[in-house]
């Protein structure tokens, strides 16, 4: 379910004191890192990753990879930092207005 800007502008509100729990080093997005996104979406459902790539195209892309490996959705980024958002089912902690 695509979240719509309302959303968005809620979670961007919340998200503004968060520090990044995932870093995405030199090595790129490997299965361990998909792991540790998938982990902390469940436990906090919004988190800020940090991914170090050398150029915005290429941290777009892996940006684009993880949310979908890990079936998230992006809410915003700004620069080398990416707010991610993932409802989950058994015990919600955010609540979404409309």
């Amino acid at each position: 379910m695509p979240l719509s800007d309302t959303q968005k502008r809620q979670l961007r509100a919340l998200s503004h004191t968060l520090k990044p729990v995932v870093m995405i080093g030199t090595n790129g997005l490997t299965d361990n890192v998909c792991e540790e996104i998938n982990a902390a979406l469940t436990f906090h459902e919004l988190i800020k990753v940090r991914v170090s790539a050398v150029d915005r195209d290429r941290r777009d892309a892996m940006i684009a990879e993880f949310c979908e490996r890990t079936k998230c959705e992006l809410v915003q980024r700004i620069g080398h930092i990416a707010t991610i958002f993932r409802r989950n089912p058994q015990k919600q902690k955010i609540m979404l207005g409309r």
